[in-house]
């Protein structure tokens, strides 16, 4: 029998609002996702795994422990997932995919980077390398200008969508411990202590929860670079010009040379979608040894004349500082213990030589996630039970690539002519060889090697190229 005309349009509404009635709950729902809700619920529960930190790291490990079905909860002091973090601003795809296939076809990314250029910069220019090719970008782009704030929360929500849950504005104090082991984390929510079997610790360079357990102690000031980074305003289309790139491409130029007026430090330039990232990094350690600012070095780099042009009609948005682990393999502090692992930048996990940190930060976090599974498996979260993710990293790519660097930091720190004689070097040799002015090539050559003479010699020179390849091996 048919319903009447008259009566068919509201039994569909009513029915309609009837069947949507739990969708229309859920925004009310996660409101009242309060801290004094949330502490309700877990009051009475024990989680399996609390990660400290809502970085590429930590919630790597959590999308990876929530799709393998354990319960996780993931600490964040930000007001959201990437609030407080900053870096210069490059994303690799790889390993992000191993659990995210395609991510970059919906996750808030800038440019595709298709070019990547190494200027060593001299006082009136620059000499510099680039490699570009088309299958940097393609189906599957190497990498990509991102900004953390933006991207971090979208990675926090996918960790979400697996059913993991994440408290903002959650700040842990210090670990709980019984007997020898990590059993939580005391915070400063209402109910203070959350319980778990494991600890994952992400919270960033200089932790505050390592050096509470005792594992690792202050981090000195020649193993951290203070960096600081402004996001400067221009058209998509004048960078897309100034950089030679299409639409949705990008560049990077890594910078090395007076910029950091003879400390160790490098600087950075990132195309991104409708700005630029410019940045510099110095060891804490040589900006008080230069008693200089990095405010100073980041405004001096403006104006240099390579880099002034690219800058050229742009606004500053944003002005931002960051720590960055620059320690290498010989700072990376105890990996694991009884109820704990850590990961990421707490871990010091960065190539500092080829400016990787959250391709290394999310394989860290993948790794420790796999370790934590194969202990749930065995229910032994001892040591020697978590013991698997410090063997799975050091096979790992991550330290490898640390263990090939590990001396080069501090051959740098005491070879500080790599950033004052040799940039000006060769780039006054490559401006002379070049200069047509009525010398003849063999005077012009025999003007070379005064040069090199006078300014380093020539077994000065060959000497640095024989510890530098020693220390590279």
């Amino acid at each position: 029998m048919h319903e009447p005309q008259g009566l068919r349009t509201p039994a569909k509404m009513v029915a309609a609002v009837y069947f949507s009635f739990p969708l229309l709950l859920l925004p009310i729902l996660r409101a009242c996702r309060t801290k004094s809700f949330v502490e309700a619920a877990m009051a009475e529960d024990k989680f399996d795994v609390i990660v400290v930190g809502a970085g590429p790291s930590g919630l790597a490990a959590a999308v990876s422990l929530a799709k393998a079905g354990l319960e996780v909860a993931v600490l964040e002091r930000g007001v959201f997932a990437g609030s407080k973090n900053v870096m210069g601003g490059v994303f690799y795809r790889h390993p992000l995919e191993e659990i995210l296939p395609d991510f970059w076809h919906e996750a808030p990314l800038e440019r595709a980077i298709v070019e990547q250029r190494l200027w060593m910069l001299g006082a009136h220019g620059h000499t510099g390398i680039a490699v570009r090719s088309d299958t940097f970008g393609g189906i599957k782009p190497n990498c990509w200008t991102v900004f953390r704030a933006k991207f971090d929360r979208w990675l926090a929500q996918k960790a979400e969508a697996a059913g993991a849950m994440i408290l903002t504005e959650a700040t842990v104090e210090s670990l709980l411990r019984e007997n020898g082991k990590v059993v939580g984390v005391h915070t400063n929510l209402e109910d203070g202590d959350l319980r778990a079997d494991v600890v994952i610790i992400a919270e960033g360079a200089n932790s505050l929860l390592l050096r509470d357990i005792g594992v690792h102690p202050e981090i000195k000031p020649n193993q951290v670079a203070t960096a600081v980074k402004e996001i400067i305003a221009l058209p998509a289309g004048k960078i897309e010009d100034r950089f030679n790139v299409e639409p949705g491409q990008g560049v990077t130029i890594e910078l090395f040379g007076s910029l950091s007026r003879g400390g160790v430090g490098l600087g950075f330039l990132y195309a991104n979608r409708e700005s630029i990232s410019l940045g510099i990094g110095l060891l804490t350690s040589d900006l008080a040894r230069l008693q200089v600012k990095p405010n100073d070095l980041l405004e001096a780099l403006k104006e240099h004349p390579s880099i002034r042009p690219l800058l050229a009609s742009g606004s500053t948005e944003e002005y931002m500082a960051h720590l960055i682990p620059e320690g290498g393999y010989n700072a990376v502090p105890r990996l694991y213990g009884a109820g704990w692992l850590v990961v990421g930048d707490a871990a010091m996990l960065v190539d500092s030589v080829h400016r990787e940190g959250s391709n290394l930060a999310v394989k860290s976090g993948l790794l420790a996630a796999a370790a934590v599974v194969r202990a749930k498996e065995n229910n032994d979260f001892s040591a020697a039970g978590l013991a698997s993710y410090r063997n799975a990293l050091r096979d790992s790519f991550v330290m490898r690539d640390l263990k090939k660097y590990k001396g080069l930091s501090h051959f740098l720190e005491s070879h500080p002519h790599f950033f004052t004689v040799y940039p000006d070097l060769i780039n006054d040799a490559g401006t002379a060889f070049f200069t047509v002015n009525g010398q003849s090539k063999r005077e012009m050559q025999r003007r070379l090697l005064k040069m090199i003479r006078q300014r380093r010699g020539l077994l000065g020179l060959m000497l640095d190229a024989v510890q530098g390849g020693l220390t590279l091996q």
